[in-house]
């Protein structure tokens, strides 16, 4: 099979990035994490990775890219457990395959990006049973249309390093309207602090030289997201790193202490919100 070339600069390139990193994960950690497509991605396409890339991710990148998608896929399949057949939405895809991890055979799936993002995804990753493809802006509400809910199915959605870049006032509209429209649903998604935004410009954007892209949206208190909406039943929030299973000793000492450090000044988390359900 001829290998698809990957252009420096080009959107293809930014969204091989994090799954660079998982990548990295699983061939340190084959039996720890499960993003067996990553692997499989890379060995089909033309990609030269970059001395800078390779060092920016490094393994804690790597480690903590690959636990963020076992975090989604843990609560997608807890979700799973009691809506079998639910709807289970990718926001801001890119070329993350977590629906595989989690898929039952009866759930149905959703990834949603950018035009040219799901022109990537649809070339390198091509069609997939029972999963739909959505091309729009987040921020463009028309898209809750293509989804076909069914309340005594359920949905859950999760987002893997998506809201930093959103206004916080855009943010409380989306879920705010995600409530309303899809009551009974499940929403996760990955956040940080305000202290942490600075952080993530610094070393992630700015070192990637992804000069024209900025963040904003940050949760100090996740208390104040359940008060944006009537319709939101809870929210809480866990940790990042070892939130969802013990960290391995592997990783090493050093590495471990420094992820403890991260969950428990929430400067990496993971927000879990729980939509009421209708009536």
């Amino acid at each position: 099979m001829k290998k698809i070339k990957i252009e420096p600069g080009t959107v293809q390139e930014t969204l091989l990035i994090p799954l660079y990193g998982r990548k990295q994960a699983m061939d340190r950690y084959p039996d720890i994490f499960m993003d067996h497509d990553c692997q499989d991605i890379f060995s089909h396409v033309d990609f030269q990775v970059s001395d800078q890339m390779r060092g920016k991710i490094g393994k804690i990148g790597s480690i903590m890219g690959a636990t963020r998608q076992f975090d989604m896929a843990s609560v997608c399949r807890t979700y799973l457990k009691g809506h079998p057949k639910a709807c289970v939405v990718n926001l801001g895809c890119g070329l993350d395959t977590t629906f595989r991890q989690v898929d039952n055979g009866q759930a149905r799936a959703y990834n949603l990006d950018f035009p040219d993002a799901i022109a990537s995804r649809n070339e390198l990753l091509g069609d997939r049973e029972r999963e739909t493809n959505i091309a729009c802006d987040l921020n463009d509400l028309s898209w809750f249309d293509q989804i076909d809910f069914h309340p005594e199915d359920g949905i859950v959605f999760f987002a893997s390093g998506v809201f930093y870049y959103f206004k916080t006032d855009d943010v409380k509209r989306l879920f705010s309207a995600m409530a309303e429209r899809f009551p009974g649903g499940k929403l996760v998604f990955d956040a940080t602090k305000k202290k942490g935004l600075k952080s993530m410009l610094k070393v992630w954007l700015k070192g990637f030289e992804m000069k024209d892209i900025n963040v904003y949206f940050s949760v100090d208190d996740v208390a104040v997201l359940k008060g944006w909406s009537s319709h939101i039943a809870s929210a809480q929030s866990n940790g990042y790193l070892e939130g969802y299973r013990p960290l391995d000793k592997r990783f090493g000492f050093i590495t471990n202490m420094v992820f403890r450090h991260l969950d428990k000044s929430k400067m990496c988390q993971i927000i879990e919100i729980d939509f009421a359900k209708k009536g």
